[in-house]
């Protein structure tokens, strides 16, 4: 039995690996708190060239959850990885490992990275992977509304940085966010505004601090309908009948 499928059964039951507890960094509640310090082994990762390959046998871990083509779950239990910038996965896997972002869920996968060698060549793996076209979207009967709402907030508070397709920055370290499942989105920026996300930038908290939950509702219907043209997987043909 595979890895992967193995772990599938084991959480679908609910069960918990048992291992050394996730360890605890000061984060955006510490008064010296730094967003992205240029420290630990994320700079030792940034600095390495990732190989697919290598990177390709250690992603079967994170399948399980993240599932194999990256796609995450619509539910917004796991997010849609696929396409993610290298420096954003290096920085988010490095301060889970860290403890500076609580994750007890992935702690456990995280921790079974052996060297930075190995963040680099995971992350160049799943970058590579095409971004699904079918994911978690917003799916109210007043989706129209809700998404030309959230395109106005977008465009005036959060384009600036995550950049119009919703393709982030990679050498800011700013994450795309095409293709990502409606339900992450809103549960990552409520826990962002409510002092939740602890390795969370001061710069977002105060652009959404004042946002209401309606007003996170619309930014993200509008946020998981966007698309990055040439980096969203082509849908397979249909078998001839």
């Amino acid at each position: 039995m595979k890895l992967s499928v193995l772990l599938v059964g084991l959480l679908s039951a609910g069960l918990v690996f048992a291992g050394p507890p996730a360890p605890k960094k000061e984060g955006i509640e510490g008064k010296n708190y730094q967003w992205n310090a240029q420290e630990g082994e994320k700079i030792e990762a940034l600095k390495l060239k990732g190989d697919k390959g290598r990177g390709e046998e250690a992603y079967e871990v994170c399948g399980a959850c993240h599932l194999p083509s990256g796609a995450g779950r619509p539910d917004g239990t796991f997010p849609q990885l696929a396409g993610q910038h290298t420096t954003v996965l290096i920085k988010q896997m490095a301060d889970i490992r860290a403890g500076l972002r609580d994750n007890p869920t992935m702690y456990p996968f995280a921790a079974t990275l052996t060297d930075p060698q190995e963040l680099a060549d995971v992350s160049k793996y799943i970058e590579g992977l095409c971004i699904p076209i079918e994911h978690g979207k917003y799916e109210g009967p007043d989706a129209a509304m809700q998404v030309a709402k959230g395109k106005e907030l977008y465009e005036k508070q959060c384009l600036e940085c995550h950049g119009k397709n919703g393709e982030g920055n990679k050498e800011k370290f700013y994450p795309v966010i095409a293709g990502q499942h409606y339900k992450y989105l809103l549960r990552q920026m409520t826990e962002i505004r409510d002092g939740h996300r602890r390795n969370a930038n001061p710069d977002m908290v105060k652009v959404i601090k004042p946002y209401t939950n309606d007003q996170l509702i619309a930014i993200s219907a509008y946020q998981s309908s966007l698309v990055m043209p040439g980096s969203m997987c082509k849908p397979k043909a249909g078998k001839k009948k």
